[in-house]
């Protein structure tokens, strides 16, 4: 007897599987940090969230217009707020209490991130919610409030038409930067419930709708279900952390395993293991790093490393 609901994978060409070889950008809600730590772990070449956690498509999409641009940030672009300097395209993580101190920071990932997208083979985007901030003096959308009065702001749930619009106009322009790169679209199985459980589901759906159609009109793109992995297979508040709201440590790695699944071989998998193994060696603590059983451990770990990166042709940091 089956006692769970098994939501299956599209079946993909090899054409699809992701190698160590291959460099990836990760954009959008922090589902996509959560997935893309893993990547990182396994020593994949994945930049994540270069502008911070993004949650709305309309700012993903202004996101990567930016990097193909290549116009780095400006003082102008930088506003102050109680006491803190912020930009309306970054998450607050890269706020600061001077403005030369965000513009460094935001700047060099952003270079990071620039040159990650003109050589990736994947970019994995994560839409989090079809609600939106638009400024109130000049009617742009913001990537995040940061804790400004909402009289500021005009709040609004963006159409179908809209997404697709927008992801069309990026689609048309990442042909020509980036001929070989490949989309995996997802759409984050956190809940947003300012506007209640029917409100959150409209707001989902609009993502998942957008998503479908832009899957059928573009080349190169996917859809990975990790919203129905959680919600509909999982499906079960031990699987949620204590706010009820964020996937648990358990389900992220279930996630990860199915995106696993789906994403690389059986032999690229196999390594998984060896490679995390390494890693979490080298972040080991001993008591005393000078003692002769110490040293011989750390000896035997750098060995294996050697060997992992001569067998991959990659460096393991």
């Amino acid at each position: 007897m089956n006692f769970r609901t098994k939501v299956g994978f599209e079946k993909l060409s090899d054409d699809w599987k992701i190698t160590f070889n291959d460099t990836l950008l990760l954009l959008g809600s922090c589902f996509s940090d959560s997935v893309g730590q893993q990547m990182q772990n396994v020593a994949l070449n994945a930049v994540l969230n270069p502008f911070g956690t993004l949650y709305n498509p309309c700012s993903i999409a202004a996101a990567i217009n930016r990097l193909m641009d290549g116009n780095e940030f400006l003082e102008e672009e930088i506003f102050e707020y109680e006491g803190l300097y912020h930009s309306f395209m970054h998450h607050s993580r890269f706020s600061n209490i001077s403005v030369k101190g965000i513009l460094q920071e935001i700047n060099s990932s952003f270079i990071q991130a620039r040159e990650q997208l003109k050589s990736a083979r994947f970019l994995i985007v994560t839409f989090g919610t079809s609600w939106v901030y638009r400024l109130l003096k000049n009617g742009n959308i913001v990537a995040n409030c940061h804790k400004l009065p909402e009289k500021n702001f005009i709040r609004n749930r963006l159409s179908v038409n809209e997404i697709v619009d927008v992801f069309d106009n990026v689609f048309f322009r990442l042909r020509k930067y980036n001929p070989n790169l490949r989309v995996i679209f997802t759409v984050s199985p956190i809940r947003h419930f300012r506007d209640g459980a029917h409100g959150n589901q409209l707001s989902k759906s609009t993502l998942l709708l957008a998503i479908d159609e832009l899957c059928s009109k573009h080349t190169n793109t996917c859809y990975f279900p990790a919203y129905e992995i959680i919600l509909d297979e999982l499906r079960d508040y031990r699987f949620f952390a204590e706010d009820m709201v964020h996937p648990s440590s358990v389900a992220v790695q279930y996630v990860w395993k199915c995106f696993s699944e789906m994403f690389f071989d059986d032999k690229t998998r196999s390594y998984f293991p060896r490679i995390e193994k390494v890693k979490k060696a080298f972040l080991h603590k001993p008591f005393n790093n000078q003692i002769e059983t110490y040293e011989k451990f750390m000896q035997n770990i750098n060995l294996q490393k050697e060997a992992l990166e001569i067998e991959l042709g990659i460096k393991i940091s």
